[in-house]
């Protein structure tokens, strides 16, 4: 497959070990697993990037990505979902069978450049999406994951989610979580609380 070892090699340094192909077959419609994609639904005709455009007051580089690439059709991937704004695939180095990528169409690094209407446009699928996952690929449980930056462990700077699916606790397959604990104090929290809510 043509770009095969750049995108599993950019999206292993994100998940920790690459992202994959899984067998997840969709549910619900369009969700169907069709190989090569971006160049539109053999059942819808062509499907293209449609009116949503980056968030106005916004001035940040959007750098050529493996994703840009998949989008207009010059590398092929398993594509499980698209529409006019959404396109998602399956990872060509699952955690775990059924991991799957969800991306915007919009071009946008990290989940705070993107615009509230192609927020919205995930949002409105990734939780249809999950379930068609779960149900594939019989998992019990899944994580969604999403890295923002760099110190974030993101590799492929066009924002995006991961949905893995996760099966028995004693498989390796899936993603590995260690989380530390803090504490929060009454003082700081009102204080954060303030500063985030200058910023909505």
């Amino acid at each position: 497959m043509r770009g095969r070892s750049a995108f599993t090699g950019a999206l292993g340094a994100e998940t920790g070990t690459g992202d994959g192909t899984a067998g997840a077959a969709g549910a619900a419609g369009r969700l169907s697993v069709v190989r090569g994609c971006g160049g539109g639904d053999p059942l819808r005709g062509p499907v293209s990037a449609g009116p949503i455009r980056p968030r106005r007051g916004l001035d940040f580089p959007m750098p050529e990505t493996i994703f840009s690439k998949i989008i207009r059709g010059e590398i092929p991937c398993h594509r499980v979902y698209e529409d006019e704004h959404v396109l998602a695939f399956l990872d060509i180095g699952p955690l775990s069978p059924g991991h799957t990528l969800v991306i915007p169409k919009e071009p946008a690094a990290t989940l705070d450049q993107l615009s509230d209407d192609a927020a919205a446009a995930v949002g409105r699928v990734l939780p249809r999406l999950c379930r068609a996952v779960m149900k594939a690929s019989g998992a019990e449980a899944y994580n969604v994951l999403q890295n923002n930056g760099q110190l974030a462990h993101q590799a492929v700077f066009h924002m995006h989610f991961h949905i893995i699916p996760r099966f028995d606790r004693s498989a390796d397959a899936g993603l590995g979580i260690v989380w530390k604990s803090g504490k929060l104090g009454n003082g700081e929290a009102k204080a954060l609380v303030e500063k985030i809510k200058a910023e909505l």
